[in-house]
C-alpha cells in the first residue's frame, strides 16, 4: 500500500487538534473539557437524564459529531483506535451528570468495554447511576447464538440517534436504558473492505488486502470478516452482504426498517448510491418498507474503502425517536 498523504500538524496530536476544529464546526453548541479529550453539549437543562457516547478516535465523525440536540450530551474521544481511559470516562460522566444518572453507549470492544465498566464503578462510588448499552450490531463477527462477541460498526448512529431524542424526554434513567437497548437489539450491520485505512502516527495501513480482493464483514479495524474474495460486481457483493443480514434479521414482508448505508472512509458517492438501489432492489423484493434512508460517511476508518449497510427493525416507538429532531456538527434530522 502506498502511504497516504496527510495535512497534519503534530501527528501526536490529531485527536486534540481536530476536536478543537470540531467545536468550532459547531457555532459555539459545543465545548471542550480543559485537559482531556471530551467534547460536551454547551448547555444541558438541569433535570436531563444524561447520555454519554464514546470510543477511539479515527472514525470520524463518530463519537463528537454526535454531541447535539437530540443526540448525545457528551463524547469520550480516546486516541487513535484506543479506547479512552477510564478517569476521562469518570471526568466525562461527571460533566454530563445532572442528578437523574447517565446512559453510556459505545460499541462492543473489549478496550472500551472495560475502561466504561471501570468508570462505571468509580461513577457509583460518587452516587452517580450509570447504566450501559454497548451496540453489538455487526452480523459477520459472531453468530446470532453469539451475540455478545459481536462488535459495534456503524449501528451506533441509530442507536445513538433513538437515545438522543429519547433523552430529551425521559425522566428515569431505566426508562432511557429500555428505548436505547431495544434500539441496539433491533440493528443489525454488515461491512465490505476493499482497500484499508492508516494510522496517522505512523502512516502503516490498518491492515493488508490484495489490489484484487474484498473482505466481506471486515471489521472497522481491519478485523476479519466471513470471507476474503476476487472482487465482484456491485449488486453481488451487496447481494452476498444482504443475504446475511436478511437470514439474521429474520425481516418478513411489511416489516418496516430504518436503512444507513456507511461510507467507511475514502469510497464515492457514486458507489454508496450504487450499493443502495441493490439493496433497496432486495428490500422491494421480501417486501420490506424503508421508511427513512442515511448515505453517507457516519462511521469511518480513516481513508478505508468500503462501506457498510446497517437496518434498525421499526416499531412505532422507535420511529418516534428516529424521527425527532436533532442537531449536530455531523448530523441534522
Amino acid at each position: 500500500m502506498t502511504r497516504p498523504k496527510k495535512l497534519l500538524n503534530d501527528p501526536l496530536r490529531v485527536v486534540e487538534e481536530s476536536l478543537e476544529g470540531l467545536v468550532f464546526a459547531s457555532d459555539g453548541e459545543m465545548r471542550l473539557l480543559p485537559g482531556y479529550t471530551i467534547a460536551l453539549r454547551s448547555s444541558l437543562r438541569d433535570d436531563k437524564v444524561a447520555l454519554l457516547i464514546g470510543g477511539g478516535s479515527g472514525h470520524e465523525p463518530m463519537f463528537a459529531g454526535y454531541v447535539g440536540k437530540g443526540l448525545a450530551d457528551g463524547a469520550v474521544c480516546g486516541q487513535m483506535f484506543a479506547a479512552p481511559t477510564p478517569d476521562a470516562i469518570l471526568e466525562a460522566t461527571r460533566a454530563v451528570n445532572k442528578g437523574k444518572g447517565v446512559l453510556y453507549i459505545y460499541g462492543n470492544y473489549s478496550g472500551d468495554n472495560m475502561n466504561f465498566d471501570i468508570a462505571a464503578e468509580l461513577a457509583e462510588e460518587e452516587g452517580i447511576t450509570t447504566k450501559t448499552v454497548r451496540v453489538r450490531d455487526d452480523v459477520a463477527a459472531a453468530p446470532i447464538e453469539r451475540i455478545d462477541d459481536r462488535r459495534g460498526i456503524a449501528g451506533d448512529v441509530f442507536v445513538i440517534k433513538v437515545a438522543g431524542a429519547a433523552a430529551e424526554v425521559c425522566d428515569s434513567l431505566d426508562e432511557l436504558y429500555r428505548i436505547a437497548a431495544k434500539a441496539e437489539a433491533h440493528t443489525h450491520s454488515i461491512g465490505v473492505a476493499v482497500a484499508a485505512g492508516s494510522i496517522p502516527e505512523t502512516g502503516e495501513a490498518t491492515f493488508e488486502i490484495g489490489d484484487d480482493e474484498i473482505e466481506i464483514g471486515m471489521g472497522a479495524h481491519g478485523e476479519p470478516g466471513t470471507r476474503r474474495q476476487k472482487i465482484a460486481s456491485a449488486d453481488a457483493v451487496v447481494d452476498e452482504m444482504m443475504d446475511m443480514l436478511l437470514a439474521d434479521m429474520g425481516l418478513a414482508a411489511g416489516d418496516e426498517v430504518a436503512l444507513l448505508i456507511d461510507n467507511l472512509g475514502s469510497s464515492t458517492a457514486m458507489e454508496l448510491y450504487i450499493a443502495n438501489r441493490r439493496v433497496r432492489q432486495r428490500l422491494a423484493q421480501a417486501g420490506v418498507q424503508v421508511h427513512l434512508t442515511e448515505v453517507g460517511p457516519f462511521m469511518t476508518s480513516q481513508e478505508m474503502a468500503g462501506f457498510s449497510i446497517t437496518m434498525m427493525r421499526l416499531d412505532e416507538e422507535l420511529k418516534r425517536f428516529i424521527d425527532a429532531p436533532a442537531r449536530s456538527a455531523a448530523y441534522t434530522r
